[in-house]
């Protein structure tokens, strides 16, 4: 292997990766960049008698040089891919088919578990987000305002990286698995400049405060669309097994003419249906929305 031209520090080295993996989804390269520097730097750490430029020279015929990284990471980002896909829907050729064939989906159910627990996260988010807001602007002016405002900053990136993964795994988006390298080595003061200055600070932060009414729109949504449309389908149906008899609901009877069950049942059907469609697009909608928000952009990292 050619190392003449092999990067002579951590950010050269983190630059030609970053360079090279160019057009990947942002989350891999975010990943790709956490695992490479913190592999560098306990590299560095455990050749002290070393100048960095020499680890790095030994690195580029081991670890790989930045190029064979990036192809490594390709190819695993790949067979990851396959093998977490979910089984692919059986593609329909009518257009009732397509349309009832959101239900066969697996997407389908688990963007309706994601927006039923989107309230949920939601409060939860929101309450971090406005508290942590709230008492960094209190304490700014005593000495433990620094310290709290770093752990407030590095425990919503925690909490944006266990959402990613909820949005990951119920709404099939890729978001990242690795955090970005936390900059121990570097002064206070540059690593609070370079919180301020980054973007996905303050994105993550207004995805979190965006979540409390995403949250109440999506749970609304499901519940309700999903309450109307088996009503008008359980309802008449339930009516016809007690052979007109009605239902007994706290004392009052509930009843149902033939002629409005001929009509409610099918509508209830395709009520249902849009119902799982559009949750189906709120899932694909809000997960475009979480990749943009929470994934850092690579040129930035």
């Amino acid at each position: 292997m050619n190392t003449s031209g092999a990067p002579r520090s951590i950010e050269h080295y983190l630059k030609a990766l970053r360079e090279t993996l160019t057009g990947e989804d942002p989350a891999l390269i975010q990943d790709a960049l956490y695992d490479a520097e913190e592999y560098l730097r306990a590299e560095i750490n455990a050749n002290p008698g070393k100048s960095e430029a020499d680890v790095l020279e030994l690195i580029a015929s081991t670890y790989g040089a930045p190029d064979e990284v990036a192809e490594a990471y390709r190819t695993t980002e790949r067979q990851v891919r396959e093998a977490l896909a979910p089984p692919k829907p059986k593609q329909h050729r009518t257009v009732l088919g397509r349309f009832f064939g959101v239900y066969a989906e697996s997407r389908t159910w688990t963007a309706l578990f994601y927006s039923l627990l989107a309230l949920g996260t939601g409060i939860v988010y929101f309450t971090v987000t406005v508290t942590g807001l709230s008492m960094s602007l209190g304490f700014a002016i005593l000495i433990v305002g620094i310290p709290f405002f770093l752990l407030f900053v590095g425990f919503t990136r925690v909490l944006a990286l266990a959402e990613g993964r909820l949005v990951e795994g119920l709404l099939g988006q890729r978001m990242p698995r690795r955090p970005r390298y936390p900059q121990k080595d570097r002064p206070v003061m540059e690593r609070i400049k370079e919180m301020l200055a980054d973007r996905r600070t303050w994105t993550t932060m207004l995805y979190f405060l965006l979540m409390l009414p995403l949250g109440i729109v999506y749970f609304t949504v499901a519940v309700t669309g999903l309450a109307a449309g088996l009503s008008l389908i359980l309802g008449p149906l339930s009516a016809f097994l007690f052979h007109g008899e009605g239902l007994n609901i706290d004392g009052v009877y509930v009843t149902a003419e033939p002629m409005i069950g001929l009509i409610a049942v099918p509508l209830g059907i395709v009520l249902l249906t849009l119902v799982l469609h559009l949750i189906r697009g709120i899932g694909t909608m809000h997960g475009g929305l979480a990749k943009n928000l929470l994934v850092a952009q690579s040129r930035a990292d």
